[in-house]
């Protein structure tokens, strides 16, 4: 049974008190049994462990509230049966967050596909292809909503469905230039995710903790193009840690962006090349109607130690964490036709009316920078037309 509008005030409230993330607030609802309770004893509590915390007033939650209700959104609570079996059963699921869009699309089956905001035109193309094939196939498409993998995997799936997951609040979409992505997605009867405040501007430590939430609302996380440390890498490795399956891209191993997927399937994730190759791991799974267990069950990746992102109170007497957060690169300044055109080939042969789509540029425009950058010695080409980056 759904909350009660008191009881999801009072739920807001105690997850925008300073110091209670997803861990703490699920300690403080079992310690004093609900949230009423708990902001009531929260003062007094935290006073006696020297760091006196006020929640929010009501007034200030029904303020929010009535914010993201302007923009046709709600907020969906882990007590409300909308809520999202998958992300449920995930570790330091968030207690609420807000959702604009189809709310029964979190109910159909997901997988989510990241990697790198700097995708080559090669990258991206397979992306489209993946998304869409995925998506024809009835699965969920979840993604981050950033440039490179992220942004052409949510269009290539908007007429089958698809969801952002944002890191900062519903009025505050990063990159500001993807606002019109979000209302396609919108209008083509997806859904837009965020657990940080209406007003949050997005900073570096809640671009990682956002990944957690794509990881978990999907039974398995592709990853298409990844440095040896991305962004990316943080989903595969929540992934594994909420025992989902976790699939990679194989790519050239002179091209930087491939080190990282590489490495994924060196230590045991399942190299995709089409889309069966995901629909034949996840198959099984969806129809047994098995929710994946919450601990973890399987032997992580070397990758980097995760973070903790949250400030929470010291509840027991323990060390509070510490908030510490992975840096996040700032969105780069725009490239001139010409860098465009670089960033985007890599070892891998593409189309040149590829390259012309993925750079935004016209045909001729590609064709003459590619003259130019073919006498440069940058690049060579191949049969039918395709372009590589010359990297020996």
């Amino acid at each position: 049974m759904d909350l009660s509008d008191a009881q999801r005030l009072d739920w807001l409230r105690l997850i925008r008190t300073e110091g209670v993330g997803p861990r703490t607030f699920r300690q403080l609802i079992n310690r004093f049994g609900g949230a009423a309770a708990a902001l009531e004893a929260l003062p007094g509590l935290t006073r006696q462990r020297g760091r006196p915390v006020t929640p929010p007033s009501p007034s200030a939650a029904e303020d929010e509230i009535a914010a993201l209700d302007r923009l046709g959104g709600r907020f969906i609570c882990s007590g409300d049966a909308a809520y999202p079996a998958l992300l449920r059963a995930t570790d330091a699921a968030p207690p609420l967050f807000a959702l604009r869009g189809d709310t029964t699309i979190l109910s159909r089956p997901a997988v989510s596909i990241v990697g790198s905001r700097n995708a080559s035109a090669a990258g991206g193309a397979f992306t489209e292809r993946l998304a869409r094939d995925l998506g024809q196939a009835g699965m969920i498409v979840v993604s981050g909503l950033a440039r490179g993998i992220d942004a052409r995997a949510h269009r290539a799936s908007l007429s089958t469905g698809t969801v952002a997951v944002m890191a900062g609040g519903q009025d505050r979409i990063y990159p500001a230039s993807h606002d019109s992505l979000v209302a396609e997605i919108l209008d083509a009867g997806g859904a837009v995710v965020a657990e940080m405040p209406m007003g949050w501007q997005a900073r570096s430590q809640d671009f990682p903790r956002r990944n957690r939430i794509i990881s978990g609302l999907s039974y398995g996380s592709v990853i298409v193009e990844a440095a040896r440390r991305s962004g990316s890498l943080i989903t595969a490795r929540f992934a594994l840690e909420q025992n989902r399956e976790v699939f990679a891209v194989p790519g050239s191993p002179l091209d930087p962006r491939a080190e990282g997927t590489n490495d994924l399937i060196r230590q045991g994730a399942t190299l995709v090349s089409e889309a069966d190759h995901v629909l034949d791991v996840l198959g099984p799974i969806i129809e047994g109607g098995i929710v994946p267990e919450a601990a973890p069950a399987r032997k992580r990746p070397d990758l980097a130690d995760q973070p903790d992102f949250w400030e929470e109170l010291d509840l027991d007497g323990g060390p509070a964490s510490t908030g510490v957060g992975w840096l996040f690169e700032p969105e780069p300044a725009p490239l001139d036709e010409r860098e465009r055109i670089l960033s985007l080939l890599g070892p891998g042969p593409v189309a040149t009316d590829e390259l012309a789509r993925a750079a935004a540029c016209a045909v001729r425009t590609v064709q003459t920078i590619l003259l130019e950058l073919e006498l440069d010695g940058r690049i060579e080409r191949h049969g039918s037309g395709m372009i590589a980056l010359v990297t020996r």
